[in-house]
């Protein structure tokens, strides 16, 4: 709901439990009044009526009250717009008008030639909040910084910032530190979403998992970026964040042209983090996840069974075993294109090899679809081996900079996509082979980050920063318009590209190479602060894990691991023992069973995995399920009773495991054991009201 004064200069957003409220000063000054629980406007007037603090000449009354900071006048807070023209440096902007369409409000403001529009829409109790810059002047305006929104937080003491980082293999990793004053900056430099941060952070002053307020903000963006969040002299606390990481230039704004940003999305919750997690997931499947009302289907990939070494007639092998484990489809990795019979050649040759696939990979398709599964391929269209034809044909393709050595990781490079011709000759590419067979799913990879990105002979070449994310988007958009029974897998050498941007054009996302079942759950806990199990990717893999660090797991404990998201196999089936491939039909028939809650309902974290036990929860409607995993036991001490979450206290449930009937708020005491010699246990636990 949008409700607006009658002076036209106080606006509240109000969703099902929180409002979000501005209003201009009569300098036309743009001050932020409130976010939290839902407010009247009447009560949004009589914030807007309380006059500012007097300021001084060493601080300025609108740092850290103003909505968005632009640089220049009498401010010193760090900007969230920054512009020049051969004459002027900063902006001086007065207000022009607001005006709405649907549920969507726009403050426009003007400085001279460049027209600025906050743009504001509330879905449920998520904020988004972008920006958009018109030049309609007669000169050339270059972009130095352009943030989507900047969030101004309530005065509280004791602020503590909790955040996403990691590496490749560990990514996603939650942690809570105290605010001190200054800024805390994450981002990534590397032309990608990166695997050092997600884009996320959360506020709190004294939250718990389910109780407390809990501020979040997370930014749509694929390439490279930033979130600053800032406290300042007075103790007040401000996050900007938008695309680019520092301000060497996002592009050049010619007479006529325009400039979008990203969304920066905000909510906030008096629920704890489980709330905003829950708040954040429901915003995801209703406004940003395509087609998320659909189940994700059982996938194999036959990657780490053959790596490179692959051929039609062992992928009809493994297609056989993999449908009988009740398996919905049937992914071929890397290695079937080109001359990719290794990481050294290949990439940017986007047909079957003739040796491997002679009839191209219809024949294959067919069979896999005769099996009663869905056939998927792995590209990487990104990038290019200079043991390629493209390379060979188009060296000028590439990133580069002029005279200096073309830097080579995992023995590709990046093509630019900023480039006409690139965007053309990969959409000839890619829909020429999705319609060549008849392929359901694609896995997307991108396994190297930015590092000579040189355009010579551009005019502004750090656009294509900016302009490869955009291009990579108009590609997506286009494949799924003209091929809308594909779905898409983003996959960035794991977990390198997850963020709301790619969510809104993929169906999944590959979480991490990681495939180990104990390391997943401190990525999968991460993951879950923001991004809903409905698009995790995860994996049941060989025992012991030869790819990573050797560790011996049980099936049992692979799977309900795996379980958590959207369930994968990538053992090498070839080697699995009947016994072990007839547990494995059981735990897939098991998945397919608790599916709908797992990827649709709402997730309660019972235990974080820093402990000896794990357990997460997932209710929809008369239904729950936990998945209850026990990582260590310690001198024998008796193992926590898990109390359930979000259920009626006062409806019975029965345990389906055991036949128990469980009234009010359900107290679970389970069965849990470590082995003789310290052997990982995990188990599933179902409950229906009755």
């Amino acid at each position: 709901m949008l409700e607006i004064a009658e002076n036209g200069r106080t606006w509240v957003l109000t969703g099902p439990t929180s409002s979000y409220a501005v209003r201009l000063t009569e300098d036309d000054e743009l001050l932020h009044l409130h976010w939290g629980p839902a407010i009247a406007l009447a009560d949004a007037e009589e914030l807007a009526a309380r006059p500012l603090p007097a300021g001084s000449s060493f601080e300025s009354p609108l740092d850290g009250r103003e909505e968005y900071p632009v640089e220049g006048g009498p401010r010193f807070a760090r900007p969230a717009l920054s512009v020049r023209t051969p004459e002027r440096r900063g902006t001086e902007w007065t207000f022009e008008r607001y005006d709405t369409e649907g549920d969507e409000l726009r403050l426009r403001f003007r400085d001279t030639g460049l027209a600025i529009t906050l743009h504001y829409r509330m879905r449920g109790d998520v904020v988004e909040r972008w920006t958009s810059l018109d030049n309609d002047g007669g000169e050339a305006l270059e972009l130095l910084r352009a943030d989507s929104a900047v969030w101004t937080l309530p005065e509280r003491d004791g602020w503590q910032l909790s955040q996403l980082h990691g590496r490749w293999a560990a990514e996603s990793r939650l942690v809570r530190s105290g605010l001190t004053y200054g800024e805390k900056v994450i981002g990534s430099r590397r032309g990608h979403t990166g695997h050092q941060h997600l884009p996320w952070v959360a506020l709190d002053t004294d939250a718990t998992e389910e109780r407390g307020e809990v501020y979040g903000c997370a930014l749509g963006w694929s390439g490279s970026w930033r979130i600053a969040v800032a406290q300042l002299p007075d103790a007040r606390v401000q996050i900007g964040g938008g695309a680019g990481y520092d301000d060497s230039g996002l592009l050049l704004l010619a007479p006529g042209e325009s400039f979008t940003t990203p969304v920066f999305a905000g909510l906030w919750s008096d629920a704890g983090f489980g709330g905003a997690s829950r708040t954040w997931h429901d915003y995801q499947r209703t406004y940003v996840i395509p087609d998320a009302d659909q189940d994700r289907p059982v996938l194999y990939n036959s990657w780490e069974a053959t790596q490179f070494d692959i051929s039609e007639e062992q992928q009809e092998t493994l297609a056989q075993r993999a449908a009988a484990l009740g398996v919905e489809l049937f992914v071929v990795d890397d290695g079937w294109f080109g001359a990719r019979t290794s990481d050294r050649a290949g990439l940017g040759d986007w047909t079957p090899n003739p040796d491997r696939f002679p009839a191209g990979l219809k024949p294959l398709a067919d069979r896999v679809h005769a099996h009663g599964m869905q056939f998927g391929i792995w590209v990487e269209p990104e990038m290019v081996n200079p043991d390629s034809d493209l390379y060979r044909a188009h060296p000028d393709w590439v990133q580069y900079q002029e005279g200096r050595k073309r830097t080579e990781f995992r023995n590709q490079l990046v093509l630019n996509l900023a480039r006409e011709d690139v965007q053309e000759y990969l959409w000839e590419q890619l829909d020429g082979l999705l319609s060549s067979a008849p392929i359901d799913y694609v896995k997307w990879d991108f396994n190297r980050c930015f590092t000579d990105a040189g355009w010579p002979g551009d005019a502004y070449p750090q656009r294509l920063w900016g302009d490869h994310v955009r291009a990579l988007y108009a590609l997506f958009d286009r494949l799924r318009a003209a091929h809308p029974g594909v779905a898409f897998e983003s996959c960035s050498g794991g977990g390198g590209r997850i963020d709301l941007g790619i969510m809104s054009r993929t169906d999944q996302v590959w979480t991490s190479d990681n495939t180990d079942p104990l390391d997943r759950l401190a990525i999968q806990h991460g993951f879950s602060q923001i991004h809903p199990a409905r698009v995790m990717a995860a994996w049941v893999t060989d025992s012991p894990n030869t790819q990573l660090n050797g560790r011996v797991s049980s099936l049992r404990f692979r799977f309900v691991s795996s379980m958590a998201g959207v369930l994968g196999v990538g053992g090498d089936l070839s080697e699995w023992t009947e016994e072990e491939l007839a547990e494995a039909h059981r735990w897939v028939d098991l998945y397919k069973e608790i599916r709908p809650l797992v990827q649709h309902g709402d997730l309660h974290r019972l235990r974080p995995p820093s402990g000896g036990l794990s357990a997460v929860q997932y209710v929809r409607g008369d239904e729950t399920v936990v998945l209850a995993l026990l990582q260590a036991q310690h001198y024998g001490e008796p193992l926590p009773a898990l109390r359930l979450r979000g259920l009626d206290p006062t409806a019975s449930y029965e345990c389906l495991e055991t036949g128990e009937v469980h009234r009010g708020a359900v107290l679970l005491h389970h069965g849990l054991r470590t082995g003789l010699h310290g052997d990982l246990d995990a188990m599933v636990i179902r409950l229906r009201r009755i």
